[in-house]
């Protein structure tokens, strides 16, 4: 069982905060490539697990306060699951990450929204892959930047330590070089 340490639920919260806010940067009905940026984000700090916990309370945020239909849940939990897994089974492959974002809900996420829209909600018209094409096309723009800081902050030496202390439960920015009393 996962030891859920007050730094890993306080980067949950924040993720999901930073999710519910920019999510509606860019997005179109379809296609929330910020949505995507968070679920490749979340799968790397803090796995699948937890991953999807944080694309599920986004969506739930989002159709709550937002009135965004439930593509916010099929176009995310799939996604930021799949992520967080291939990251996992890729022993930390940032492109795995992707990966797993770009087939979980470009195309698996986007399939499950056809009779989730059609059925449920009502809406007419639509075939198993009407929303293939924007979902791709999210999570390729979500991908591509979240890709670009995560190679980055690991580049520079940081990601390992973030991973590190979210497992441990230790704090974030602690400097090496403090001596303890």
């Amino acid at each position: 069982m996962r030891k859920y340490n007050i730094l890993r639920l306080t980067v949950m919260a924040l993720l999901i905060a930073v999710g519910v806010v920019i999510s509606p940067l860019l997005r179109v009905e379809g296609m929330c490539p910020m949505a995507h940026l968070i679920n490749i984000t979340a799968a790397v700090l803090l796995g699948p697990v937890d991953a999807f916990l944080v694309a599920v309370l986004i969506g739930v945020i989002r159709m709550c306060a937002m009135g965004i239909p439930p593509l916010a849940l099929t176009g995310a939990v799939f996604g930021a699951t799949l992520s967080g897994i291939l990251y996992k089974v890729s022993r930390g492959k940032i492109w795995a990450a992707v990966l797993g974002e770009i087939i979980g809900t470009g195309i698996i996420g986007a399939i499950v929204s056809y009779p989730v829209m059609a059925f449920i909600c009502g809406r007419e018209g639509l075939g198993w892959f009407f929303y293939v094409p924007s979902f791709i096309c999210g999570t390729l723009i979500g991908g591509s930047i979240a890709a670009v800081l995560l190679y980055r902050l690991q580049h520079i030496g940081v990601l390992a330590r973030m991973q590190r202390k979210i497992e441990q439960g230790g704090a974030l920015w602690k400097r090496h070089s403090e001596k303890t009393i």
